[in-house]
């Protein structure tokens, strides 16, 4: 939305007199929803992941493990901080990434839904599927689409996690028998902004994990029906394999 000012702004202009015009109003509402959404994913998981904790806190393992998670959903808080603040941009050095390991860590972040609602869990995680990766914003990403598939599942409904190597490839799929959306709506999901969920969503999931899949150079694709008795929305991510240096003629 581009307009044209054609008057001259008093230099003394106060900040909030600047943001009392609409396109900016509009820009910081949109530029605030964005960040209450990337705060609000790490924060819901730390909640659940504090809730696991407690529940587990008679087994050593589970709790370093539990830390573990919950550490490094500190530290995407804190990243966003930055971010925010400062216009801090982390490295780009990326490490090579189980994506099984991240795909277990999501599930578990979900665990107390899961099993609250009685959903049934079919997952298949390939241990060798590897990908180059920053590993906080890849676990966001998963943690998003499992997710949405828990607000469109009835209880009961079943969700499926695969993680498999295709030739120079790692795919994930996020799966679901929900509603479905259709065909127009599913269209524009991954519009900023745009959202099926009224009052308890941003419409900003999708986008911002479209735009770090695309980062780390993959893809996202989706699909969904709303037939009766083939319902269900699934979502598949391709990253390339990340291939380890042959060592033999070493």
């Amino acid at each position: 939305m581009d307009q044209t000012l054609d008057r001259q702004e008093n230099p003394s202009q106060s900040a909030a007199a600047q943001l009392a015009e609409p396109a900016n109003l509009t820009a910081a509402a949109h530029y605030a929803a964005a960040i209450m959404h990337e705060i609000n994913n790490p924060l819901e998981a730390a909640l659940n992941l504090n809730y696991l904790l407690q529940s587990e806190a008679a087994h050593p393992d589970k709790v370093r493990n539990y830390c573990r998670l919950l550490d490094e959903q500190l530290h995407i808080l804190v990243r966003i901080a930055h971010q925010t603040l400062s216009y801090y941009r982390p490295p780009e050095l990326k490490e090579p990434t189980a994506l099984a390991v991240l795909a277990d860590a999501a599930i578990r972040i979900h665990q107390k839904k899961i099993a609250a609602r009685n959903i049934q869990l079919l997952r298949s995680l390939s241990g060798d599927a590897t990908v180059f990766a920053h590993s906080g914003e890849i676990l966001q990403v998963l943690s998003n689409l499992i997710a949405n598939a828990l607000d469109a599942l009835p209880d009961q409904g079943v969700l499926q996690l695969r993680v498999r190597r295709r030739g120079a490839e790692v795919h994930v799929v996020v799966a679901d028998n929900g509603h479905g959306i259709p065909a127009p709506i599913f269209s524009r999901i991954f519009d900023p902004f745009f959202t099926t969920k009224k009052d308890r969503g941003t419409g900003l999931g999708l986008a911002i994990s479209k735009t770090i899949v695309e980062k780390h150079q993959g893809r996202i694709r989706g699909r969904s029906s709303v037939r009766s008795g083939r319902s269900g929305t699934a979502f598949r991510i391709s990253f390339p394999l990340a291939l380890q240096p042959d060592k033999s003629n070493e």
